[in-house]
């Protein structure tokens, strides 16, 4: 397996800390808002990367926090009225019902900052203790950039220019120098050894990642992920603190996705076209949502729009109709040689269009197979079970493919199927054909295609 290293620039063979186990951290949502695009790009992103390390045989640790303190929280509780926990626990909800329907996968552990401040004033004790850290007048910590010589070698985004637009504090050491501890004795503060304060936003990854992961003598975790804009300042600050804590490098590689932009603008509620995941989720299907965003090589910037997602769709429509004719097949054992190629194109850096064009040629193949013979029993078998091996991988193609189909119809007009379905059904009880075959070319008027199954009639909206 390999993937591309964001910090060496290159594409890297991937070989674990300890053999046969993987260790992964993402940085999570700070939980003050709706999710956006941007938020689903990047859980997709290393939910692909978690089931293609499973799928190559690593026992994968995933780790995926939740920033549930933060000066934006709090502006949210001054606007609201709320409390912090009704905040935070609203929105982390919510955020992780919308990646069910995406079909991401649960990390492994998914801890929460509030959780943790005992493990983040520890470590800022040790880091002041060793001379990486100084507290200032009011009780602030800061750790001091220039006692770290490979500041900056993560990222190589440092300048003092950058620096002093983000930031600004008299007493500071350097521009450079970030903050661990705010002191503050305000409603969101918490008693610790540092006195009562808050954590800063870099060390809460670094800790949790100490408290969660086992590690090793070189590296505390194998990779690192998260979204393009975090590798400078926070990915750069979390490497060092946690190489001064520890004495040794955080990750061992380094990932991060592209950013999200919409019909060509990148994605900023500052700019005002910032595009909301319960938005989308309100007009398509999770996993027609899913199958679009992932369909962009995850270190590309993604550029958002209908008519491309409308287009991928019918692309996702490809395997649900194949589904359909295999419909009822028992699930044998997948083709050795697809489930082969697929799994190599993800282990090359998460390979999609590779993957995707492997989908693609499966299904032509399978068609015209089908085609010649329609009551191919084995090869039916084989096909609903390479599909089978795509949902469980990739997390294409597990829905019931007449139910799929049905995206996109209203409960009202739903209902009225539903009825002149019945209303069919108790005309065949009654033998009477004329009145049944009347209903079918109404339901067909209404493009409406319906199918007689032993367990009853099933129906789609045809295309």
């Amino acid at each position: 397996m390999h993937i591309y290293d964001s910090s060496k620039k290159t594409k890297l063979k991937f070989e674990s800390i300890k053999p046969n186990e993987a260790t992964l951290y993402v940085c999570g949502p700070t939980v003050y808002d709706d999710a956006h695009l941007g938020h689903a790009r990047s859980s997709l992103s290393f939910d692909m990367l978690f089931r293609t390390l499973k799928a190559s045989g690593y026992s994968t640790t995933y780790i995926r926090n939740f920033t549930d303190v933060d000066d934006k929280i709090i502006a949210k509780m001054k606007d609201t009225g709320k409390t912090l926990l009704e905040i935070t626990e609203f929105y982390t909800d919510r955020y992780l019902n919308e990646m069910d329907s995406l079909g991401v996968q649960r990390p492994t552990i998914s801890p929460k900052a509030t959780e943790s401040i005992g493990a983040m004033t520890e470590m800022i004790n040790t880091l002041i203790q060793k001379g990486f850290a100084y507290q200032i007048s009011n009780n602030d910590v800061y750790f001091d950039t220039t006692k770290d010589k490979l500041y900056g070698t993560l990222s190589n985004m440092v300048s003092d220019d950058t620096i002093s637009r983000i930031e600004a504090i008299s007493e500071k050491k350097n521009p450079k120098d970030f903050a661990l501890w705010k002191a503050t004795t305000d409603t969101v503060s918490f008693d610790s050894t540092l006195g009562k304060g808050r954590p800063g936003w870099h060390i809460e990854c670094s800790a949790m990642i100490e408290k969660y992961s086992s590690g090793g003598d070189k590296y505390s975790i194998d990779i690192h992920g998260g979204g393009a804009d975090l590798l400078f300042p926070h990915h750069e600050n979390e490497a060092s603190q946690s190489r001064c804590f520890s004495g040794h490098e955080l990750a061992k590689y380094w990932m991060h996705n592209g950013f999200v932009q919409v019909d060509g603008e990148k994605m900023s509620k500052s700019l005002g076209n910032s595009f909301f995941l319960r938005d989308a989720l309100s007009c398509y299907d999770g996993e027609v949502l899913r199958f679009y965003l992932t369909s962009v090589h995850y270190r590309n910037d993604f550029n958002f729009n209908e008519i491309d997602l409308l287009s991928s769709k019918k692309r996702l429509d490809r395997i649900y109709r194949l589904k359909k004719r295999v419909m009822g097949a028992k699930i044998i054992q997948s083709n050795k040689k697809f489930c082969e190629q697929l799994l190599e194109a993800m282990q090359d850096d998460l390979n999609i269009s590779i993957a995707l064009s492997i989908i693609d040629s499966m299904i032509a193949k399978a068609n015209e197979i089908l085609d010649i013979n329609p009551n191919d029993k084995s090869a039916k078998q084989e096909i609903a079970s390479n599909i089978e091996y795509i949902s469980s991988f990739l997390g294409f193609g597990h829905k019931e493919p007449f139910s799929y189909f049905q995206q996109g119809i209203d409960e009202d007009l739903k209902a009225k199927i539903n009825e002149l379905i019945e209303q069919r059904s108790e005309a065949k009880k009654a033998k009477d054909f004329i009145k049944a075959d009347s209903i079918r070319e109404e339901l067909s008027k209404l493009d409406i295609n319906i199918m007689d199954t032993p367990s009853g009639t099933l129906w789609e909206k045809l295309a």
